[in-house]
């Protein structure tokens, strides 16, 4: 079966990797990094999928369904779990999202694989900077631990902690996929630069007056780094509030259960440690505990919409970045109508999806801001240092 299934995730990987291998120009490298960043995010859409139709235990076994690589060869098994619990989560239609929520993931661990090799590859042979193996090598450990959270979250029977720290690994799974793909991007720039016939530019004795240097660049990679990390946070009691079912105990906005301060149960509500639906002690969960749940998530998300807001606005100041600044805070601005439409309509399945992939956007436009920051950041640093050298 094992080796069944590898061949599946490496048919299936082949796809883009043909592609890649296939297009039209030279940096062939980039274009990959970019695709693992696109399959990763396809990846995480998929998976909230799975997790919203209650499809996490439509395999009840890993990494295969009833010991077969294919639902099909494993359909007496599941219509006798589906005949002996009508109302369980075992179908084969929940199967099938199953085994191509695993089909995919194990696709991005191959295209990772083949990144890695390739880069280690292209580095020994031009001793490019980009192309150090240290970053997909940490992903492909990060791959393989997110591949274990994948087989505890079926083994452990949809444990909250365990669902919700797989969903914050494959959000930092996308961040340092992001992060490889845009140092490739900027590698090859510069690399591009190095190889045409226009001379180099000579640094002017006014640089400072630029447009990046008179914004508070410092200031703003402070600020977005702190965006960020809240975002995350953010994610993780966005998860928790999935993984427990407590979308909907809050029905109306922005009052909850009729009230800003609805009865809550904190401690039972975050204590992590405890099977789905029961408490610590092995009783049912109080309504109290899940209202806690949904009304952090929902306070906090205040926080992250003034926040991101803040750095979107910020960054908006930098004429390099008004776009990817525009970008941010429509995003954010979609993200709290999702969230709130969600409560509204009563968790309907697409904006559910919807406000999950929008979460992903997050991450990976912030992500994107961080880099460029830090890239000014750094190249400011070596223009200050040219300009010492040439006085």
């Amino acid at each position: 079966m094992l080796i069944v299934l590898a061949i599946k995730a490496l048919l299936l990987a082949l796809i883009p990797l043909t592609l890649v291998y296939l297009s039209r120009g030279q940096d062939r490298y980039r274009r990959l990094a970019w695709v693992m960043v696109f399959f990763t995010f396809d990846l995480i859409v998929f998976g909230a999928f799975t997790r919203l139709t209650d499809s996490g235990l439509g395999c009840p076994d890993w990494p295969g369904c009833y010991g077969e690589a294919n639902p099909l060869l494993a359909h007496e098994d599941i219509r006798a779990a589906q005949v002996a619990m009508p109302d369980g989560p075992v179908t084969l239609f929940k199967a099938w999202i199953e085994m191509i929520h695993r089909y995919l993931a194990m696709a991005v661990g191959v295209l990772i694989i083949s990144s890695l090799l390739i880069g280690w590859k292209l580095w020994k042979q031009t001793g490019l900077k980009r192309y150090q193996p240290w970053l997909p090598i940490l992903l492909l450990i990060f791959v393989c631990i997110q591949g274990a959270f994948g087989a505890w979250t079926v083994t452990l029977k949809l444990q909250p902690v365990i669902v919700t720290i797989h969903l914050l690994l494959g959000m930092c799974l996308l961040a340092l996929l992001s992060w490889h793909a845009l140092r490739q991007s900027a590698g090859a720039d510069l690399y591009s630069a190095a190889k045409s016939d226009e001379p180099a530019k000579p640094v002017s004795g006014h640089a400072a007056d630029s447009a990046l240097a008179k914004a508070p660049v410092q200031s703003l990679r402070i600020v977005a780094a702190i965006a960020l990390s809240l975002l995350f946070i953010q994610l993780a009691l966005g998860g928790w509030v999935s993984t427990n079912y407590a979308a909907l105990a809050c029905t109306s906005f922005p009052l909850c259960q009729g009230a800003w301060m609805p009865e809550m149960d904190l401690a039972q509500g975050f204590t992590l440690w405890r099977k789905l639906g029961m408490t610590q002690g092995g009783e049912y969960l109080p309504f109290a505990a899940l209202i806690a749940v949904h009304w952090v998530h929902r306070c906090f998300a205040v926080l992250v919409f003034l926040v991101v807001s803040l750095t979107a606005y910020l960054a908006s100041r930098i004429a390099e970045m008004q776009a990817l600044a525009g970008a941010l805070f429509l995003l954010i601005l979609l993200q709290l109508f999702s969230g709130v439409a969600t409560v509204y309509f009563h968790w309907p399945l697409l904006l559910a999806v919807l406000h999950n992939a929008g979460a992903a956007l997050l991450v990976l436009h912030l992500v994107m801001l961080n880099y460029r920051l830090a890239s000014t950041a750094a190249d400011t640093g070596a223009e200050f240092h040219q300009q010492l050298s040439t006085t």
